[in-house]
């Protein structure tokens, strides 16, 4: 039973693997990476769009907008 399950388990692994390998080869992997940093970015600009002046001291406000490297 044991030996049954570590190669089932072996096998699932590897399928998995093969499986993220191919969906990180499409397109459709990139566009949705590119949607999801557009949704950031759109987030961001409303967070700094309702803070307005308040928000500017300290940074707390600003969780959405950070600089390349993230740090404030």
């Amino acid at each position: 039973m044991r030996i049954r399950d570590g190669i089932f388990t072996t096998v699932a692994v590897a399928l998995s693997g093969v499986a993220l390998a191919g969906l990180l080869g499409t397109d459709a992997y990139s566009q949705a990476a590119g949607a999801e940093a557009r949704g950031l970015k759109a987030l961001s600009m409303q967070v700094e769009m309702r803070c307005g002046e308040p928000c500017v001291d300290g940074g707390a406000g600003r969780w959405a907008v950070a600089n390349e490297g993230g740090r404030p």
